[in-house]
């Protein structure tokens, strides 16, 4: 019997585990905490994925994730317009999602190593040796689904590591009065800030700042009144919504470089092989998207003698390359109209007069059913 090992235990990790676990594979997934815990996250889910997770059982219908299908966009000076979203989406924590997902692999039969971290993984003699500090095992298979940043990047000297990145995310969830239906995303000097209800109406409040922003400050909050404010939207928003965390969730160096859907034979998945700027909100559609991609060919790998480590290889990042490479392009170019005043005006224009670009720049961002 073949073993895929699976590095990272988030949603991309989760759902490819899931999958093999379920097709007889002997599956070990490594993460370096425990569910369930929050994760910096804009948590909402286009509904592209939505065949995909109903057709699996893994859609979260008992959680009752929040519905959404309008668009709210406003610049740093708070002008705004809200738009429909045609495909549109829906809200749910990455706490519940992940815990549920995690629950869903264990009853699977996934094996895993909790609170653990992998330093190394060495691949010889067409296996792999994968090394944490208290032990080590080996796989026939690695799928890479260890998020944004972490030290396997290092380890593995994957080439945007060396690069600094200057973004820095931040997440609360609070309770708020706030249309269940609506996504939004505020502009302020230096970043923007995405809005949507999940679970149980909760509003995930997730923004994105330059490292400069923060640095300036004495605090979070006293850097979200001086420059955060500055957006009569958000500043409505922060004096009068309940926070229901004690301190947020923070991420440093978010980076946006271009990365390889394969490094040293590992198979990446989700932020590691790729991540899509905030803005867009499709990251956790890709990722289980990714997953699907990975899980058939991994599943080919294992059941056909006569389809090589080459092949599987090339045949990943042909598929990856083919579906995502292009959004996140996409993605990186409408980054570049938010955070300033000048373009974030000129975006706020174009979605109130040119219409048709704006459903462009959407469809351009967002998959299809899959």
């Amino acid at each position: 019997m073949k073993k895929v090992a699976i590095i990272g235990g988030g949603i991309a990790g989760l759902v490819s585990s899931i999958l093999l676990a379920r097709k007889g594979i002997d599956i070990l997934v490594i993460e370096r905490k425990s569910y369930p815990f929050h994760r910096v996250c804009g948590e909402y889910i286009s509904n592209e994925t939505v065949p995909f997770l109903q057709s699996h059982n893994l859609f979260p219908e008992a959680f009752k994730p929040s519905r959404i299908s309008r668009f709210h966009l406003s610049s740093i000076r708070g002008k705004g317009e809200i738009l429909p979203l045609d495909l549109g989406g829906f809200g749910i924590s990455r706490y519940t999602f992940d815990y549920f997902l995690y629950q869903q692999a264990v009853h699977a039969g996934v094996e895993f190593w909790l609170n653990t971290e992998v330093e190394d993984i060495v691949y010889y003699e067409n296996l792999f040796e994968i090394k944490t500090s208290g032990r080590s095992t080996q796989a026939n298979v690695v799928l890479g689904a260890f998020g944004k940043r972490s030290r396997m990047d290092v380890a593995l000297q994957r080439s945007f590591i060396r690069k600094r990145s200057p973004f820095v995310g931040v997440k609360y969830h609070v309770k708020t009065e706030y249309p269940e239906d609506l996504i939004a995303l505020h502009n302020f000097p230096g970043g923007y800030c995405g809005m949507s209800n999940v679970e149980d109406s909760k509003t995930n409040i997730c923004y994105l700042t330059h490292r400069d922003n923060v640095k300036k400050y004495k605090s979070i909050r006293d850097m979200e009144e001086a420059v955060l404010f500055r957006n009569p939207l958000l500043k409505d928003i922060f004096q009068n919504a309940h926070f229901l965390f004690e301190k947020p969730e923070v991420i440093n160096e978010i980076s946006f470089e271009t990365k390889s859907p394969v490094s040293d034979h590992v198979l990446m998945l989700g932020d590691a092989a790729g991540m899509i700027t905030p803005v867009c909100g499709n990251g956790m559609a890709m990722a289980m998207h990714a997953a699907k991609l990975a899980v058939d060919l991994v599943m080919r790998f294992c059941e056909d003698k006569n389809f090589t480590r080459e092949q599987l290889e090339k045949s990943y990042t042909l598929l990856w390359n083919k579906n995502f490479s292009r959004r996140l392009w996409a993605g990186r170019q409408v980054q570049k109209l938010f955070g300033k005043e000048w373009s974030s005006n000129m975006a706020i224009n174009l979605a109130i007069h040119v219409r048709p670009v704006t459903n462009i720049i959407i469809r351009n961002t967002h998959g299809e059913a899959f």
